[in-house]
């Protein structure tokens, strides 16, 4: 997601804004280089908590989805960062007003895991078998 602000200028630094958990942080980081590499321009990454990060309840309690955007959100519309990274498949369907997605990098590793009982595969599990997952739109897959 990106948005214009008038705070930053073209040759000061831009400001990331990620998750504070270490597979955001980790891609915010890659992300944040290759802006460095095409732009020449520096990259700081603002550290952003969530709601999805401090609730201890469970996601579907609270709503799942826009949970662990609606902060990073509010920072882009803020103008308290330029840009944003965040995992796609935690963004609500419909975007907000005032941001774009601007870009999708090329994933590092595409795949998601499973991790059976007995070392089963996807296939291999019986009719009626319980596979958790954080993630409503994984859920609607496994339902598929």
């Amino acid at each position: 997601m990106m948005t214009e602000t008038t705070t930053t200028t073209t040759t000061g630094t831009l400001r990331l804004g990620t998750r504070r958990s270490k597979l955001a942080m980790a891609q915010s980081g890659l992300v944040a280089q290759a802006v460095r590499d095409v732009t020449g321009r520096p990259v700081e990454l603002v550290e952003i908590t969530t709601y999805g990060d401090t609730s201890r309840e469970s996601l579907a309690s609270i709503g799942g989805t826009g949970v662990f955007v609606s902060a990073l959100r509010d920072a882009l519309l803020d103008g308290a960062v330029d840009f944003a990274v965040h995992s796609l498949k935690d963004l609500p369907t419909y975007g907000a007003e005032g941001l774009v997605l601007a870009a999708v990098p090329e994933r590092e590793d595409p795949r998601d895991a499973l991790v059976a009982r007995d070392g089963l595969t996807f296939e291999q599990l019986p009719d009626g078998a319980r596979v958790g997952t954080g993630s409503p739109r994984r859920a609607a897959q496994l339902n598929a």
